[in-house]
């Protein structure tokens, strides 16, 4: 059974850092393309970040070019997603999912849609307040 699980997030004041993990398990993550994607209250579920299998190419939402960075270690069967100087806009549930099937398309200009990704994690809540 393919699993994805979701890690590091929490509360975290304003300007503050979090480092989220997403770990694979029944698959091995260095064959797929794998994607951040968070979703808050009322909103509809977004692209954060993506990036290739190869980790070649990778895509930032504007709202968060130039603070977040994606990476992946493929020995480690795992991504991560560093986040810093987090904003209260930034409060949401993270999820990470995998494109076992080859749709998603990461480069620097192609957004993350979350259609392409079907394996998904249960998602981890990352709470930006003072």
């Amino acid at each position: 059974q393919l699993q994805l699980v979701e890690s590091g997030g929490g509360l975290v004041q304003p300007g503050g850092s979090l480092k989220l993990s997403c770990a694979a398990s029944g698959f091995t993550l260095r064959y797929y393309a794998i994607g951040w994607f968070r979703q808050a209250p009322g909103k509809e579920r977004e692209g954060v970040s993506c990036i290739s299998s190869s980790g070649g190419s990778t895509h930032y939402a504007d709202s968060v070019k130039g603070r977040f960075t994606i990476s992946r270690d493929n020995a480690k069967n795992t991504v991560y997603l560093q986040m810093n100087a987090l904003e209260p806009e930034d409060t949401a549930v993270y999820y990470c999912a995998a494109d076992s099937e080859g749709h998603a398309v990461v480069a620097t200009l192609s957004p993350c849609w979350p259609s392409e990704y079907d394996v998904w994690g249960q998602g981890t809540q990352v709470t930006v307040s003072s």
